[in-house]
C-alpha cells in the first residue's frame, strides 16, 4: 500500500553479520518424511508444548530460548503450540486451514509434482506486469479459477502476473496487506498445492509469476509474534501501524529472508514486489533490503525484486541491488493530465504535455526538490537507472482503492474512452516496465474499493477510519465512502468478464493486444535503451521519440481540447511518414482530443 515519503536509506556494509537460527521455526517434515520437527523460539514462556491431532506433547528446552520436539506425524497433521499452557497459533505455519486464530497444518512443500521444470524466469526488460487480486479476479475467487484465465492473459501479450499479497490474514476477504502469518497462503483462495498449480500452469504458458509481499508491518488481528517474544518489534522506529519491526533481531531478520526464499524456491515465484520499503526502517550494520537482495540473487536462476517506494532513491537499485522501483510520479502526472485532480498528494503535480515529457525524460519528477506536503527534499536524479528499472502504470490497486468508491480513472466523465486509450498507448510504447491492473485492458466497469472483514470493534474502527482517512480529498465525503466491511463492497470489485467482448470494452481490449504485440515484435519499440528515448511537447501535444540504428518511432498524444493536424506541428525533427497505429483506428494524421498516433520509419 502507499504511504508518505520518509528519509533516505542508511549506508551499510555489503556483508551480513547476522546468522540464521540453527533450526527453522515452526513445523518441518524430516528429510525422509517419517516425522515432523516442531521448533519454537520464545523469550516469554518457561514451558512450551505442542498439541498435535488433539494430543499434548511437552517440548524440550534448548539454548537461547529454543524448544524442540520430533514426533512421528506426517503431512496433514493439525497442531497448535501452548506457551505456559496458553494455546497460541504458530506464526511460522505453512498453512492455516481454519484461519489465523486456528490450528496449523503440517505441509509437505516438496510433494507437488512440478510439470514445467524448464522454466528459467524473465529479465525485467521482458516483463509486462498484470497485477491481480485472486479474490476478485474471477467470480470464484480461487487459484484454480484464476488458472483458467491464464491463456487469455497470454493471448493479450502480458508476460508476468503479479499477485496481491497471499500471506494469511483474518476474515473472509481483504486486500492482503494486513497479513499476520507470512508463510501460510490465505486458505479461502485454495490450498498450497493449488497455488503451486497456478504458478506451474503460468510457467507452462511462458508467463512469469510475482508476489506482492509485506515486510514492513503486520496486521492488527492475529499477529502472535509478540506472544512468543516482544523482541520481534522495537520502539526505536514507528510506522503508521504501530511499533516498527526490529530487523536487528536475528529471528525477525530470518523470518523475512526465509519467507522470501520459501516463495521463490518452494513455490517457484519469479520475483517479489516489496510493499512500502520506505517503512522498512533499519539501523543494522547491513540494511535488511541489502541482505534480502543478496540472498534472493544468490538462489540461482532469475529472481527479481521490485520496491514500492516513492522516495525516488536510485540507490535502491544501484547500491541495494533491487531490480526496479514502482514510480508513482508517472501515474500522478498522467492522472492530473486526464482528470485535473489537484487535491491530496496530486497537488504538487502540474499535469499536461510538458510535465509528461519531463517525467519521461527524467524517469521521475522529484530529484531533490522540496516535497511540499512535508516541506522536505524528496528524491535524487535517476540518470544511472536503465529504463526497465522504472515500473510505470496508469492504474494499480492503491491508486484506485484510495478513492471513496474505488472508481477507476476511465469511470470519470472527463476521461473519455479516447483519452484513456491514448494514455494506454503512451504507457505501452515506452521502454519502461509497464504494469496493468486487472480489467484495465478492457476498461472494466468494475471498481476496486478497499474491502476487509474484521470482527467486532476492530471492524467498526476500520469502517469509521476509512471515512476519515482521505478527508483532505475534496471528492471524499463521509457519505460517499463505501463501507469496507460490507459484503456488497467486496462484490463490486469482482471483474465482469462478459463485458470485455462488447462495445468500447472490446475496442480498448483490441488496442491493448495490438500495442503489446508491437512492444514485443517491433524492432524499435522492443529496444529498452533510455539513450534512444526523448520526449517534448508542442502546446497540448506530447511527443515521444525512439531513434535507434534500425529505425525511428514517434508517438504523438493530444491531451488538449482542440483537434490538431500532426503535419502542422512545429517539432524539432521531421516526422516519419508511415502511420503505424492510431489509438482510435483511424488512418489520417489528425488528432482529436485524447487521441494518439504512432508514426514510424525504418525497420
Amino acid at each position: 500500500m502507499t504511504h508518505s515519503p520518509t528519509s533516505g536509506l542508511t549506508p551499510d556494509s555489503a556483508t551480513s553479520t547476522f546468522g540464521a537460527p540453527a533450526t527453522p521455526l515452526g513445523a518441518h517434515l524430516l528429510p525422509d518424511r517419517s516425522g515432523t520437527r516442531f521448533c519454537v523460539w520464545t523469550t516469554t514462556a518457561q514451558e512450551v508444548a505442542v498439541r498435535v491431532n488433539g494430543e499434548l506433547h511437552p517440548m524440550q528446552p534448548q539454548e537461547g530460548g529454543i524448544f524442540e520436539l520430533i514426533l512421528p506425524v506426517r503431512a496433514g497433521a493439525r497442531y497448535l503450540f501452548l506457551l505456559d499452557g496458553v494455546p497460541t497459533p504458530d506464526p511460522y505455519a505453512r498453512f492455516l486451514p481454519e484461519g489465523v486464530h486456528g490450528e496449523a497444518e503440517v505441509i509437505d512443500l516438496h510433494a507437488y509434482a512440478w510439470q514445467n521444470n524448464a522454466w528459467r524466469g524473465l529479465s525485467l526488460s521482458e516483463c509486462v506486469f498484470y497485477e491481480l487480486h485472486i479474490g476478485t479476479f474471477t467470480p470464484e475467487g480461487t487459484y484454480r479459477a484464476a488458472m483458467e484465465k491464464l491463456p487469455e492473459l497470454k493471448a493479450l501479450g502480458v508476460t508476468a502476473i503479479q499477485l496481491m499479497p497471499l500471506s494469511a490474514f483474518p476474515g473472509r476477504r481483504g486486500w492482503g496487506y494486513d497479513g499476520v502469518a507470512l508463510y501460510a497462503p490465505y486458505a479461502p483462495y485454495g490450498r498450497p498445492e493449488d497455488l503451486m498449480a497456478l504458478i506451474d500452469a503460468a510457467h507452462g504458458l511462458g508467463l512469469g509469476v510475482f508476489l506482492d509481499v509485506v515486510y514492513n508491518h503486520f496486521g492488527p488481528d492475529g499477529n502472535y509474534l509478540s506472544a512468543y517474544s516482544p523482541r520481534y518489534f522495537t520502539e526505536r522506529f514507528q510506522t503508521p501501524w504501530g511499533a516498527g519491526l526490529d530487523y536487528a533481531e536475528p529471528h525477525m531478520r530470518r523470518l523475512i529472508t526465509g519467507n522470501a526464499r520459501m516463495w521463490l524456491r518452494n513455490y517457484r515465484f519469479d520475483g517479489l514486489r516489496l510493499d512500502a520499503t520506505q517503512a522498512m526502517q533499519d539501523d543494522s550494520p547491513v540494511h535488511i533490503l541489502r541482505e534480502l537482495a543478496g540472498e534472493v540473487h544468490a538462489l540461482g536462476g532469475t529472481h527479481l525484486l521490485l520496491a514500492e517506494d516513492y522516495r525516488n532513491l536510485p540507490e535502491l537499485v544501484t547500491e541495494y541491488r533491487l531490480d526496479g522501483v514502482w514510480v508513482d510520479d508517472f501515474h500522478h502526472e498522467v492522472r492530473v493530465t486526464l482528470t485535473g485532480d489537484r487535491d491530496g498528494y496530486y497537488a504538487p503535480y502540474r499535469g499536461g504535455a510538458a510535465a509528461l515529457a519531463h517525467v519521461i525524460n527524467r524517469g521521475w519528477v522529484f530529484e531533490g526538490q522540496i516535497w511540499p506536503l512535508e516541506d522536505a527534499p524528496r528524491g535524487k536524479p535517476a540518470d544511472r537507472l536503465t529504463a526497465p528499472s522504472f515500473v510505470y502504470f496508469i492504474q494499480n490497486h492503491d491508486q484506485i482503492g484510495n478513492r471513496a468508491v474505488g472508481d477507476r480513472m476511465h469511470h470519470l466523465e472527463r476521461v473519455t474512452p479516447a483519452l484513456f486509450r491514448g494514455a494506454s498507448m503512451l504507457l505501452l510504447t515506452l521502454p519502461m516496465t509497464p504494469l496493468l491492473f486487472q480489467g484495465q485492458e478492457w476498461a472494466t466497469s468494475s471498481p476496486f474499493p478497499f474491502f476487509s472483514d474484521h470482527h467486532g470493534e476492530l471492524g467498526q474502527l476500520v469502517s469509521e477510519g476509512r471515512k476519515r482517512e482521505f478527508g483532505h480529498f475534496e471528492g471524499f465525503s463521509s457519505e460517499q465512502v463505501l463501507d469496507p466491511q460490507a459484503d456488497a463492497t467486496f462484490e463490486r470489485a469482482k471483474l465482469n468478464w462478459a463485458e470485455r467482448e462488447t462495445g468500447e470494452h472490446a475496442r480498448t481490449r483490441s488496442l491493448y493486444r495490438i500495442l503489446l504485440h508491437l512492444r514485443r515484435e517491433d524492432p524499435v519499440l522492443r529496444n529498452r535503451e533510455r539513450r534512444n528515448l526523448c520526449a517534448g511537447s508542442v502546446g497540448d501535444v506530447l511527443w515521444v521519440r525512439h531513434a535507434t540504428a534500425v529505425g525511428e518511432r514517434v508517438l504523438l498524444w493530444n491531451v488538449g481540447q482542440a483537434a490538431v493536424d500532426v503535419d502542422r506541428l512545429d517539432l524539432p525533427f521531421s516526422l516519419p511518414a508511415q502511420v503505424l497505429l492510431h489509438s482510435e483506428g483511424r488512418e489520417h494524421r489528425r488528432l482529436e482530443r485524447g487521441e494518439a498516433v504512432l508514426l514510424g520509419a525504418g525497420a
